[in-house]
């Protein structure tokens, strides 16, 4: 049935936890099946003798069909709480291990893969694919099971007519294997078509002002009919192929059931009764539903396995991020970069070539340069969020590669101009942790000019912020941004950009926050508006990825280079108040 072993090879350890389960659902299913061919064996006694002279004890009829199906509804509801325990329990190891792994990934996997993708795959298609594989591994142990069961009876009846029964097998598993892998090929386009369809819903909920602002709703939506008809069209084949089955197998089955029909009607001339024809003819009819489920389980498992290789690719195939074993308690804050040169792709240029800058402890240096220049992927070279592909960065004398990653995050914190919070309570987005220290978080939130917000929401601390923490200004998130560095207090800062989209009144309470947060910090600084940076301690220019001027604003205004050009092109516009730093 183009039955992955290795998917189930692979799936075994998340779900063998749930062993004793697995054993009371097989024999819950062994005893269901079982009792499959007492039901028409009962036939035989009722027709050969029940209407005879002496006949059968009347009570007997109706207490032997209530033992069975009690015995069987029995066996039945166990074997689904065992199969209910077996899934959930899998599932909820799968799910951790896929978590984990984007917990830890290295962060190419989030430029490849969308938001809409990967949630997908951990949330809904895990959980599809799991149920469907249990559901239908203990369906095909069932069937198998009834099935031999009830072959076994017919042999007992009549083995030359269950002879002519197993003519239909070799076309029924010819039938299953060459639509089951047609159906898996499909459910696996199926499964990239969805995540696309959901990435266009996502876009366009994301950039709802924008698509209106330009009056793009049109071209959206025809875009998003033409993925939708990419959907149908797969869903219309994997429709054919799955319908195509029973028919097919059900001719078989007719060709079977006549034949057999035939021969008994001829044998009967020769003594058989009425009762074994009649038990033989209910037990052949009753082999129609298991091999029709049989048939059909292809669908539920190409469609199983699909959506769980998308799972098991995101743990096998995605490299997690990698360390080293230095870990200090707390750096001192000295960076060192040498001749670093970062490439994101072959086919394009340097974003940083042969980069060497030196960074003291306490300096406070900032990053200016025109787009693209290399500004930001200086910064994240520092946290290790980049890797470089030649040269090496060095904390307190030391690769940043040797140092151990959790260890090495712990020495940076960051303000960016893109503030993510999360949907909890506003002490855990400030602390970043489960336990919060509730005096700290007041702390920073007061040093961070937050105090009247707090003080106005109604459950303080534990109020929720909602998504994103949409519902507060711009000005308001920032200074989160900034609470949540301060209870950080790590050794080095990097402000990407940290006032960029405020009002002056905003930023002037942003810029008094940032004061006392970069107070004895090593301080990066991505800057575009040059009136920010002015009294830093040094300044360096960057262009195509390499330091091109370097020194104190006066001495970038006297060399009359790209910084002076740059700060000429901004003169015109209004100034911010500057960002004053100490020494």
């Amino acid at each position: 049935m183009g039955l992955n072993l290795k998917t189930v090879r692979w799936l075994l350890p998340y779900f063998r936890g749930t062993r004793r389960f697995w054993v009371l659902a097989a024999l819950a299913t062994v005893v269901t099946a079982a009792t499959e061919p007492l039901v028409p064996a009962l036939l035989k006694p009722l027709l050969d003798q029940g209407f005879a002279g002496e006949g059968i004890p009347l009570w007997m009829v109706p207490a032997a069909l209530l033992g069975l199906f009690a015995v069987r509804g029995t066996a039945g509801f166990l074997a689904d709480l065992a199969l209910a325990r077996i899934t959930q329990d899998g599932l909820l190891a799968l799910r951790r291990a896929m978590f984990g792994r984007i917990l830890d990934a290295r962060l190419a996997l989030f430029g490849k893969e969308s938001a809409t993708s990967l949630s997908n795959t951990v949330v809904f298609e895990v959980q599809n694919g799991a149920q469907l594989l249990v559901n239908s591994v203990i369906g095909l142990l069932k069937d198998a099971l009834g099935l031999l069961a009830l072959v076994g009876y017919l042999v007992y009846l009549n083995w030359q007519l269950t002879l002519v029964v197993f003519l239909v097998v070799p076309g029924v598993g010819w039938i299953m294997r060459t639509l089951s892998k047609r159906l898996y090929r499909i459910a696996r386009s199926t499964q990239t078509a969805t995540n696309n369809l959901a990435y266009v819903v996502e876009e366009n909920v994301l950039a709802a002002r924008v698509v209106r602002l330009h009056g793009a709703q049109e071209g959206q939506a025809e875009r998003f009919r033409g993925l939708s008809l990419v959907l149908r069209r797969l869903a219309l084949k994997a429709a054919a192929a799955s319908a195509a089955i029973t028919p097919l197998t059900h001719m078989l089955a007719a060709l079977a059931l006549s034949m057999v029909i035939a021969i008994a009607l001829w044998q009967s001339r020769a003594g058989i009764t009425v009762g074994t024809f009649a038990s033989f003819i209910t037990a052949v009819l009753m082999l129609l539903a298991p091999i029709k489920r049989l048939s059909e389980a292809a669908t539920p498992i190409a469609r199983g396995l699909a959506a769980v290789q998308r799972g098991i690719d995101l743990i096998e195939l995605t490299p997690a991020e990698s360390g080293g074993g230095h870990a200090p308690p707390q750096c001192q804050g000295r960076v060192d970069l040498r001749g670093v040169r970062v490439r994101y792709r072959e086919d394009q240029t340097a974003a940083l070539d042969s980069l060497n800058l030196s960074i003291a402890p306490g300096q406070v240096v900032a990053l200016v340069g025109p787009s693209g220049s290399g500004k930001t992927t200086l910064a994240n070279l520092l946290p290790r969020f980049v890797v470089p592909e030649a040269g090496c960065v060095e904390l307190d004398g030391v690769d940043v590669s040797q140092w151990d990653l959790a260890t090495l995050r712990r020495q940076f914190a960051l303000v960016s101009q893109d503030v993510v919070m999360f949907n909890d309570t506003l002490a855990r987005n400030v602390s970043m942790s489960e336990v919060p220290d509730l005096v700290r978080v007041r702390h920073c939130l007061d040093a961070a000019n937050l105090a009247d917000l707090v003080d106005g929401l109604p459950q303080g601390l534990d109020t929720i912020t909602g998504h994103n923490a949409t519902e507060l200004s711009g000005g308001q998130r920032q200074r989160l941004a900034i609470a949540r560095a301060l209870y950080k207090d790590a050794p080095i800062l990097i402000l990407d950009e940290a006032t960029s989209a405020l009002d002056a009144a905003s930023e002037r309470l942003v810029q008094e926050a940032l004061k006392r947060l970069m107070a004895g910090r090593t301080t990066v600084i991505i800057a575009h508006r040059l009136s920010t940076i002015e009294h830093v301690d040094h300044i360096l220019v960057l262009d195509q990825g390499r330091v091109v001027e370097s020194g104190t604003h006066p001495q970038l205004l006297a060399m009359n280079g790209l910084y002076a050009s740059l700060h000429a092109i901004q003169a015109g516009t209004a100034r911010t108040p500057a960002l004053a730093v100490a020494g």
